[in-house]
């Protein structure tokens, strides 16, 4: 079966620190160009981080220096690791795969950040 498995979302206060873990089956993991979005009421979903096959990285500028995108392709799971967080940071988190056309999304976990 194909799917992402968020994991690692919950209530935090601000300057504190989450880690998100995404746990891929059913795919070719190595060669999936890996990422988190997010997406806060009302407003749009946005790119948070990304990671090649190759772990070439990719961030946001607004978590350029408190959040890391990593990934274990032995064990198909890629994390972020979310450092001093923000009020601003508070939205769902999503894990996404894709490789060319094939877009894959996990079904969300709720980062909520307290000021």
């Amino acid at each position: 079966q194909v799917q992402l498995v968020e994991s690692g979302g919950g209530l935090v206060q601000a300057g504190g620190s989450l880690r998100l873990s995404c746990a891929a089956s059913g795919i070719i993991f190595g060669i999936y160009t890996m990422g988190w979005y997010r997406q806060a009421p009302g407003k749009q979903r946005e790119l948070v981080a990304s990671i090649t096959g190759g772990s070439t990285t990719n961030y946001a500028d607004s978590v350029k220096g408190r959040f890391t995108i990593s990934r274990d392709n032995a064990k198909n799971t890629v994390a972020l690791q979310m450092n001093s967080l923000k009020p601003e940071d508070t939205a769902v988190y999503y894990c996404n795969a894709h490789l060319g056309p094939a877009v894959l999304w996990g079904q969300g976990t709720q980062v909520t950040v307290s000021s």
